[in-house]
């Protein structure tokens, strides 16, 4: 495939490319950090320790569903920014807030422009509640053609096990094989690094002036938004 016209489906990663999981993120942890006097926390230091907790209970634990997943691990990451540790209310609260974290204000616009081109579906390592907060709130109802979670699949991402499985859904469901799909997505490490190792083309959305890998995806935006302007250029509707 030599353009982006040339294929008929888009595979989204949600949080973080969609929805600002960043901002999200800090929103939740700001009550803690209050508490604690921990304001000053330097904002990358705190979402690394975040990312880097959930990566071995993915692991073991892939059929804890993502919600469960962040309240399980709250008490931890409290420890590890020196923080007093949460209420049983408190940790419920970070697990909850996926649904509540706020989308990129690119986001919609450009999913309903691109909606005209390709199949849209999601591939999320978020559990279906999380997901339909997110879909009803945030991202406005977006009509997505598939929704594919962690919690259906039985594993997270970066697990091959994910990738597959919606390689099978969309060639059962609309006839879609595996050299149309775009897996468009912002992290390396959940979805262009296995999407390589599987031969699926991918497009980096490299939301937060990210940095990575040059070798890993084949095409690359700074939002979703100028991606659906490259569309339509090809497309001849600019």
């Amino acid at each position: 495939m030599s353009k982006l016209t040339d294929f008929k489906l888009l595979s989204f990663d949600v949080y973080g490319t969609l929805i600002d999981w960043e901002t999200g993120i800090m929103e939740a942890v700001q009550l803690l950090l209050q508490k604690s006097n921990k304001t000053d926390l330097d904002k990358r230091f705190i979402l690394r320790k975040c990312s880097l907790l959930q990566r071995p209970v993915q692991k073991q634990n892939p059929n804890m569903i993502y919600s469960e997943l962040l309240t399980s691990i709250y008490p931890q990451l409290a420890e590890e920014l020196g923080c007093e540790k949460p209420s049983e209310e408190e940790c419920k609260a970070f697990g909850d807030s996926v649904g509540k974290w706020p989308a990129f204000p690119d986001s919609v616009s450009a999913l309903h422009r691109l909606h005209k081109y390709y199949k849209l579906v999601v591939l999320s390592n978020v559990d279906n509640i999380s997901f339909a907060a997110s879909n009803s709130g945030p991202l406005q109802n977006v009509p997505f053609d598939a929704v594919l979670t962690a919690q259906d699949i039985g594993s997270y991402k970066p697990n091959h096990n994910n990738f597959e499985y919606m390689l099978r859904e969309v060639k059962q469901r609309f006839g879609i094989e595996k050299a149309q799909v775009l897996q468009t997505a912002q992290s390396q490490f959940h979805d262009h690094r296995p999407a390589k190792e599987l031969g699926i083309t991918s497009s980096w959305i490299a939301r937060y002036g990210s940095t990575g890998e040059d070798d890993v995806f084949n095409w690359k935006f700074s939002s979703l938004g100028e991606m659906a302007d490259a569309v339509e250029k090809e497309a001849g509707e600019s």
